[in-house]
């Protein structure tokens, strides 16, 4: 049964690597769709045999101690060998993996035959990236970088499937005898479907060669793809052009709330209440705003009364912690504000008349969908004449709901 399952598994790991290359290779979205279903119920099937083999090698362990141990005060004592068993649900955190890992990136040096098995491991494909690097990832997510990304919806749903997006509706109505009450209908907002958008970071290889300790590479490693896929996601989410890529806010057709102000507008605590707020309605009037730290230290910062007494924090309760490098944000009439560089929105004074200056939206309502994970790449540039080490990852990114998001335009002054 051991030998079986392990053929088993060995066989649907090799399908799904060739899956992945056609994958990689095809330009059809229909094709991407059919064969990433493919994938996914072969890697479920994958699943439920090496759990039946953890089972059995489990068994085998504990009926493993030989006749002449004696059992003293529940502890096993007498001499025997332990079968060496490799847990296949966490080989990416084991330590042979990590170095294994290490030497393909720095070297070249191809994985193991019994590991490539176990983490989809292809020439084509590289080499998945260790869950201890991811780990560091993710924490270096919560410390710094990514804004806006820190605060979006994060899924893990099948490319080309619609998702649909509504809420229930109900209306109430008094009953007696002769009435009942009327059957519920859904309102549907519509539905979005995420693709399957390849998008690499690529590493120096003299950088990655020059890292000795299985500790300081990995941490380096860590923090060269954290920075290098937030600032790209806080960029997409903002700007996004759909095309090859995610769709950014900017360039979501459905996103049709818009505010203009002119300079005075922006500077005023009145007119903020008159002609942005009063638009609002009561369902997303939660929601936070985004704006280049320049807008907010020009228009925001220097609202003042009629004497130039400054009233922006009496008026609006704008407060800005941008001197602080973990989370340099605000508040502004009491929803949070998001900063960002003027690469990713212009600020007020650099931006043309009609030009996106700031955005009020519900981040819970922008989804970042992630497929496979991570998986470092290396090959020889003949162009260049040098080997290139590339983290890729499969990422889409849309606007759910539409309707919570404002874009503040530049007015021209009357």
């Amino acid at each position: 049964m051991k030998d079986y399952l392990k053929k088993l598994i060995e066989s649907k790991s090799k399908k799904i690597n060739e899956i992945r290359s056609k994958i990689q290779a095809s330009q059809d979205v229909n094709e991407v769709r059919s064969l990433t279903a493919e994938a996914e119920e072969l890697q479920t099937e994958i699943k439920e045999a090496e759990a039946k083999l953890n089972e059995i090698e489990t068994e085998e362990a504990r009926s493993a101690v030989p006749a002449e141990a004696k059992l003293v005060n529940p502890m096993v004592k007498g001499s025997f060998k332990a079968e060496e068993k490799r847990d296949a649900e966490n080989v990416l955190e084991s330590m042979e993996y990590r170095n294994a890992f290490k030497a393909y990136v720095q070297n070249g040096t191809k994985l193991p035959s019994e590991i490539r098995g176990q983490v989809i491991s292809t020439d084509e494909t590289g080499a998945a990236i260790p869950l201890t690097i991811m780990n560091e990832v993710i924490n270096t997510v919560r410390k710094r970088y990514g804004n806006l990304y820190n605060k979006v919806r994060k899924m893990n749903v099948k490319g080309g499937v619609d998702f649909p997006i509504g809420a229930l509706q109900a209306s109430f109505k008094w009953i007696n005898e002769s009435t009942v009450s009327p059957r519920q209908k859904t309102d549907k907002l519509g539905k979005v479907s995420f693709s399957y958008y390849t998008a690499e970071i690529r590493i120096a290889q003299s950088f990655v060669s020059s890292i000795v300790t299985i500790d300081d590479f990995e941490t380096k490693i860590a923090e060269v793809i954290a920075v290098a896929y937030l600032q790209a996601m806080d960029q997409g989410i903002v700007n996004g052009t759909g095309d090859g890529q995610m769709t950014g806010i900017l360039n979501d057709a459905r996103v049709t709330n818009v505010v203009e102000m002119t300079a005075s507008d922006i500077n005023s605590w009145k007119a903020w209440r008159t002609k942005f707020f009063s638009k609002l309605p009561l369902g997303y009037r939660a929601g936070e705003f985004i704006f280049p730290l320049s807008t907010v230290e020009t228009y925001l910062e220097t609202m003042s009364d009629a004497n130039n007494n400054p009233v922006f924090r009496q008026a609006t309760g704008l407060e800005v912690n941008d001197g602080d490098a973990v989370n340099p944000n605000g508040r502004f009439f009491g929803r949070d504000i998001s900063l960002v560089e003027p690469d990713i929105l212009p600020d007020f004074d650099s931006a043309n008349a009609g030009d996106v200056i700031g955005i009020f939206w519900q981040p819970e309502e922008y989804a970042i969908n992630e497929n496979f994970g991570f998986t470092m790449r290396r090959y020889f540039d003949e162009e260049t004449n040098e080997w290139v080490n590339k983290a890729i990852v499969v990422v889409d990114g849309k606007v759910l709901n539409p309707n919570g998001y404002y874009l503040i335009k530049k007015k021209a002054s009357n």
